[in-house]
């Protein structure tokens, strides 16, 4: 028993991740409105900078650990999209150019400190984050550009769905994954080749490349149901806030 659990740890917690963290984010749109997915946008572009660098195996697949959190921010602005303007979903993309940004200089300015003869941690932090600069650079470059191609395609399908059948709320599930799948094909292939190219062999760079854009068909293909659910959210929010304003 405990060999098979053992063998399917990283399995688990990949899936355990992906259930917290879509979770985490429509709890923060419920509570805090668009606010919240810009802090999930804050949060996710952090944290995927670092767990980027992270190697592992997972379902006969060698991947980075920064996936899911990557796949978040393409939550973040389908439901932006949705239920609020293109530009609200385009401000979540500064924000997060912004935060990479932001956190390189702030990371990097780490090296530049003398440690104490008492600590015991810069070691570990330089031998992190003096790897980082090519990745992040790498993420910043590549998430701005496959971002704004994704709420491009999202709002390009949106009309064209609104045209075909008159209705603005239908085929949802097309635009959430048509504009997600197709913008994280740029996204897999051109953040591979500009954060790993000449660490890893050519096999290994496609193998990563494959792997990755799998689990980014896996997450958008479960992210629907959360954008069904976001729009649900914002539905009671803004009958909410129309009550408000009449009883005001």
């Amino acid at each position: 028993m405990y060999s098979v659990f053992g063998s399917l740890t990283n399995e688990i917690l990949l899936v355990g991740s992906l259930i917290v963290i879509f979770g985490s984010t429509l709890l923060a749109y419920r509570i805090f409105g668009k606010v919240g997915l810009y802090a999930v946008t804050v949060i996710a572009t952090i944290t995927a900078n670092i767990e980027c660098l992270i190697m592992v195996e997972a379902f006969g697949m060698e991947q980075t650990l920064g996936n899911v959190f990557f796949a978040v921010t393409f939550l973040v602005t389908d439901i932006l999209s949705e239920n609020h303007s293109k530009k609200e979903a385009n401000k979540a993309v500064m924000v997060g150019v912004f935060t990479s940004v932001f956190f390189i200089i702030i990371s990097q300015s780490w090296m530049l400190y003398v440690p104490s003869a008492s600590d015991f941690i810069m070691p570990s932090i330089s031998s992190v984050f003096s790897n980082t600069p090519r990745m992040m650079i790498s993420s910043l470059v590549v998430y701005a550009i496959s971002q704004a191609v994704d709420v491009q395609l999202y709002h390009a399908w949106w009309k064209l769905t609104e045209r075909l059948c008159g209705n603005k709320k239908k085929f949802l599930w097309l635009r959430n994954n048509g504009s997600t799948l197709i913008s994280q094909i740029l996204n897999t292939a051109l953040f591979t080749l500009f954060a790993f190219w000449g660490t890893y062999d050519v096999p290994t760079l496609l193998s990563i490349m494959w792997s990755s854009y799998v689990i980014f068909i896996v997450t958008s293909l479960c992210d629907t149901p959360a954008v069904y659910i976001a729009r649900k959210i914002g539905e009671k929010r803004s009958k909410k806030a129309d009550s408000g304003k009449e009883e005001a």
